[in-house]
């Protein structure tokens, strides 16, 4: 997994890991701390934001509270 570089420095995202149809997120914090968004779960648009927020190191979890929260296809 890529280490999310967390611009803004107030992130809980710790990694993130990009496939064709899915990110996969890591979390600092929490009961499940892995969570797989897919273009199934929360759709394309919203996964390749997701992807273009993680490369660019800010804005991340912002847009998954506000966005994609509970969208995820597995969490672990």
């Amino acid at each position: 997994m890529a280490r999310y570089r967390n611009l803004s420095g107030q992130s809980a995202v710790v990694s993130y890991e990009i496939g064709d149809d899915n990110i996969m997120v890591e979390f600092e914090k929490g009961k499940y701390r892995n969570y797989l968004y897919t273009y199934v779960s929360a759709g394309i648009d919203n996964i390749e934001q997701m992807k273009a927020l993680a490369i660019a190191g800010h804005g991340l979890n912002s847009f998954i509270k506000t966005t994609v929260n509970i969208l995820y296809a597995e969490k672990w």
